[in-house]
């Protein structure tokens, strides 16, 4: 029920995929599934709060009812970044709220595919790894981190300073999802031609295009109509591909294309999830620079969440 949650929920109760729209947050979820269910669309929806604080302790009977039958799980919950904070900031408050909800899908929906949005995903994508590892129900392909905003930003970044519509761009983002270790491949954008100047710009403005929004926003949030947007399109596509449809899109997943554990590229999904994590390819020079300084960066993240866990 929050500044990514409301949007998201809106544009999933508008989908064809979507059947059943079951909403989950500490407060609010009620009256926004009461509200959304007034939309003419064929999903039915709900909203589930956590059950009161009793004694002897029970289980979250909301969590359980928001989640058992559940095929996608999003997680956008959480709290935002304000101005001068990084993703990794969000660290300690963020990891307890998708460790709670991680270890509810591992009990009530353990065969749900898993998308994490909430930040930072270097690290929380780690944490339900390693959660869903102690329940005994981990599967990689069906534990994703949500990069899509990187790409919709690159690509309509590229458009712009084309002058290109941005429904015909698509450009390849790998790495993570925080500050350096985004990596647009822009070389393999055909057609586009930039100075290096150029190229260093809208580069270093995808990476850190959501520090732009924190600013202007002033302390009222950050992304959030974007996030929601891309969170959409991402978990259409992950619908589509479960229904039969070909789907590549990127996405940050567990890896062997390289050191880091997991790693953000282009992967095809299928009706089970992750189908294939396709290879990389050849960088340019420059994008090789950018990959070298970032790999570090990315595995001390993902370190962080494993221990976060394990601690």
């Amino acid at each position: 029920a929050g500044g990514i949650g409301q949007p998201l929920s809106l544009l999933c109760k508008l989908s064809p995929e979507v059947d059943e729209l079951s909403c989950y947050d500490i407060v609010g979820t009620p009256g926004v599934a009461a509200d959304l269910s007034h939309i003419p669309t064929k999903s039915s929806t709900t909203g589930s709060l956590p059950s009161p604080v009793a004694w002897p302790p029970t289980h979250n009977g909301g969590l359980e009812e928001a989640l058992t039958g559940a095929d996608v799980v999003v997680i956008p919950a959480g709290v935002p970044r304000k101005p001068g904070m990084t993703r990794d900031d969000l660290f300690n408050t963020n990891a307890s709220i998708v460790q709670t909800l991680v270890e509810g899908c591992a009990k009530f929906c353990p065969d749900a595919i898993i998308a994490i949005i909430s930040n930072p995903v270097n690290s929380t994508v780690p944490i339900a790894a390693e959660v869903l590892k102690k329940h005994g129900v981990y599967n990689p392909k069906k534990l994703v981190g949500v990069t899509t905003l990187d790409v919709c930003r690159a690509n309509t970044f590229v458009a712009n300073s084309q002058g290109w519509d941005p429904k015909d761009v698509d450009v390849t983002v790998i790495g993570g999802h925080a500050g350096i270790t985004i990596l647009p491949l822009f070389s393999r954008v055909d057609g586009a031609k930039f100075s290096d100047e150029e190229l260093e710009a809208i580069t270093v403005r995808t990476q850190f295009g959501g520090d732009e929004v924190v600013a202007a926003k002033a302390g009222a949030g950050s992304a959030t109509l974007s996030m929601a947007y891309a969170g959409f399109i991402f978990t259409e596509n992950v619908l589509k591909a479960m229904r039969g449809e070909e789907v590549t899109q990127c996405a940050f997943v567990e890896s062997d294309l390289t050191d880091a554990e997991f790693f953000a590229s282009p992967v095809k999904f299928g009706k089970d999830g992750v189908e294939d994590v396709l290879p990389l390819g050849e960088l340019s020079a420059y994008e090789k620079g950018w990959f070298d300084k970032m790999l570090p960066e990315l595995k001390k993240q993902i370190q962080k969440g494993v221990d976060f866990v394990n601690k």
